[in-house]
Parts: C-alpha cells; structure tokens; sequence
C-alpha cells in the first residue's frame, strides 16, 4: 500500500499539469459539493491523467454495443502502445488553457470542453485505424458525433496542440491534415467538393486560425499561419501569412502575426477597414 501510494505522488510529482488538475478539482469538490461524487470518480480517484480521460470519455461513449470497461481498456491500450498520444493529450489541453478566455483552469476544459474530447477519441481511433481495426475506428467515430456533434474522420492526420472551440459542427474529412498550433471554432468544415475520390481533403499548416461557420473544401492548402474569416468558403489554395474572407474566399489582408491560432485574434485585418476594396 504504502508504495503504491508512493508511486502515485511520483507520478503527480512528475507531471505538473496532472497535479494542477487534482488541485483544481479538490477544490472544486469543496465548493460544489453536489458535485463531489462526479469529481472523484472522473479525477481524484485515478493514478494519471490518462487513466482520467479513459474514464471520462468512456463515460460519455458508453452504449449498449460497447460499455463503458471495454472503452477503457481500449483507450489505454492505444496511449500506452502510442507515447504520441499521451503528448498530443497535453499539448491540446494546454493550447485550450492558453487560447480560450473561458478556460481559466485546466481541470474544467478536461472534464467538460467536448472540442477537447472529440480530439482525443480521434487520437484512439486513428491508432486503431492503422491497426487496421476500421471498423472499430468507424464505430468510435459514429458514436463521437452523436455525443459531441463534431465528426472527424478516424484517418485524418491531427498534429499537436489543437484548439477546437466550442466545437458543435464540425467536420473533417477521410483525407484531412490538420498540422500543430491550429485553432478553429465551431461550425468549420474540412471536407471534399463532393465529386472527388482519392486525396481529396485540405491541408492545414501549422498556425493557422479558422473562424466560425468556415468551410475549406477540396484537396487545398491552407498555408502557414494564415487566417480564415468565419463564414467563408474557401476553395482554392491560400498562401501562407496572410487572412482570406468571403464568398468564396479572397486574400483581404496580412495576418497580423506569424501564428494566429495562437493569438485567436479573428479580426480581419482589411485595408483601411474595407474588405470589398480593389
């Protein structure tokens, strides 16, 4: 007994963004004591962060098909076979904390932000998409769309440190790749033009910001760092550093920095304010 607790202090010892999350939910517990059973069974009652997230999302995809255990063991099976997973897990949690002016702690964008979720259940089934278990993989991803409202294909390729905020409608194609430090809100569509085979989904650089309601379709790229307004309809490649709005989309301006996923600043940085200008 005594070694297994100390192992697990070695563990929140060893990783600070597990111990803030057990200290934000510990108080928690004290200040809505409602919710106290919920907050130890999700957080206080496991050993890392991984064990936690398994616990959660296998929670919320339980069905009579698949029960909550066998999610679990499947969802530890993946991150502790894939290492990248577990570093993914952080990496977008802490582009949550960094980026959403809600998310004052990180404990609350773990337990209850589905765009960070639905990101993770794509990490598992991805892994089991290349193990090739796509039936599986398939499966995860139905039952991630009915919980979360968001849809991504298990074989799109996700980098690390990926914000999708508020997340209800989002879609994301068989052949999408979504690079590190991308940031996109809710309603945003990476999908085909509808009369392609083969490669057939956008490429998102690293950095990139893409507003709400945005739809990119084809097989384009969305070069590094660039911006796309919300509302837009992007069909054709957009060079890197700069910001596109419209219907369908055209170069309005520069971005206003290297990286604005990072910034989350959705303005659109229009010629003395004009965006209709020549």
């Amino acid at each position: 007994m005594a070694t297994s607790t100390a192992k697990s202090k070695s563990n929140q010892t060893l990783d600070p963004l597990w111990r803030a999350i057990r200290e934000e939910v510990a108080l928690e517990v004290t200040e809505e004591p409602l919710l106290a059973s919920f907050l130890h069974a999700t957080v206080l009652n496991h050993k890392s962060l991984e064990t936690s997230l398994a616990f959660l999302l296998a929670a919320k995809l339980e069905s009579p098909v698949l029960p909550s255990m066998l999610i679990r063991e499947l969802i530890t099976d993946a991150i502790d076979e894939d290492k990248g997973i577990a570093r993914a897990i952080r990496a977008d949690l802490q582009a949550v904390r960094d980026r959403d002016p809600a998310a004052h702690h990180f404990s609350r964008p773990f337990m209850f932000f589905k765009g960070f979720h639905a990101i993770q259940i794509q990490r598992i089934g991805h892994w089991l998409w290349h193990h090739d278990r796509h039936v599986l993989a398939l499966y995860l991803q139905s039952r991630a769309s009915e919980v979360f409202g968001v849809d991504i294909h298990p074989a799109a390729r996700i980098g690390n440190g990926i914000m999708i905020d508020h997340a209800t409608g989002v879609v994301v194609g068989e052949t999408a790749v979504i690079e590190d430090n991308v940031s996109m809100l809710h309603g945003v569509t990476l999908g085909g033009t509808g009369k392609a085979s083969g490669d057939r989904h956008p490429k998102v650089r690293k950095g990139v910001l893409i507003g709400a309601g945005a739809k990119i379709l084809g097989n384009v790229e969305i070069g590094t760092g660039a911006k796309v307004g919300a509302g837009s309809v992007v069909l054709q490649d957009v060079p890197p550093h700069v910001t596109v709005a419209g219907v369908p989309a055209q170069v309005v301006g520069a971005a206003d920095t290297d990286m604005p996923a990072l910034a989350m600043n959705h303005s659109l940085d229009c010629p003395e304010g004009n965006c209709d200008e020549d």
